[in-house]
This record gives C-alpha cells, sequence and structure tokens, in this order.
C-alpha cells in the first residue's frame, strides 16, 4: 500500500501539519510557541495547541507523542533539558482540551539530534527548534 502524504504549511513556515494514512504531525517551530531559551508557553501557544488537541478528539487518538528538538547552540545537556521541558508544557496544554482522560503519552526531549535543517545558519537553527506532536490516525 502506498503512503500518501498531504503536507500543510503556513506562509511564514511556524506551523506545517502531515497527514499520511498512518499517523498525522504537527510541527511548531518553538519561537511560534515560546520566547527564547523558554519553555514557557506564551498566549498564542494556547490556541494552536487547542487546535491540535481538537484533531485528536476527533481523530479519538489513544496515544500522542510529543517531541521537542533545540538548535546546536548552548550545551547538549541544556538543550535536552531544553526540550524536554518545552514538549511537557506542551503535553500540559493539550490535555486540557482532551475529551477522553485515557490518552497515553509519549515526551521526550530530542536536544539537537534529529535537525530538520543546518545548524550553520539562523535560519536552519530556527527551523530546528520545533515541537512535533504526532498520533496515529483512525481509519476512515
Amino acid at each position: 500500500m502506498i503512503d500518501i502524504v498531504q503536507v500543510v504549511e503556513d506562509e511564514a513556515g511556524d506551523e506545517r501539519r502531515a497527514d499520511s494514512n498512518a499517523k498525522t504531525t504537527f510541527t511548531l517551530q518553538a519561537e511560534v510557541l515560546f520566547g527564547r531559551d523558554s519553555a514557557k508557553l506564551n498566549r498564542e501557544a494556547n490556541a494552536t495547541i487547542a487546535v491540535i488537541a481538537e484533531e485528536i478528539n476527533t481523530q479519538g487518538s489513544t496515544e500522542v507523542n510529543v517531541y521537542g528538538f533545540t538548535d546546536n547552540l548552548g550545551s547538549y545537556q541544556h538543550g535536552v533539558e531544553l526540550s524536554q521541558n518545552r514538549a511537557e508544557a506542551v503535553h500540559q496544554e493539550l490535555i486540557t482540551h482532551l475529551d477522553s482522560p485515557g490518552v497515553t503519552f509519549n515526551i521526550r526531549g530530542y536536544s539537537e539530534d534529529y535537525p530538520v535543517a543546518s545548524n550553520a545558519t539562523e535560519e536552519g537553527r530556527e527551523k530546528n527548534r520545533r515541537v512535533e506532536v504526532s498520533f496515529p490516525r483512525t481509519e476512515g
């Protein structure tokens, strides 16, 4: 079976949604959610996360992955802690919007591992500072 992927990205590239036959993945640039070097969600982040939670509710997903990533600036350990704390902040906000309390979460901070762009430029580092939320798609 061919796994068809549909990708929708906002004009600035700050938010991205990818749907395949198997799962839905939302990728949010850290600057959309947090202040610099912070894991405290900004005001606009809550509305963005509510939209993701609505999709989780619609899909009836029982397992959700929330992964945080950073660029390669600063120590690796700081990146692990920051990316983990950011993933946890998104997780906590998601919980407030979910219909079902029976959702299992996998939360992980990956620091600079798994970059999606080069860390040699600020533009690339900005793309690497992100939180990804993914969950299996239901049939239908």
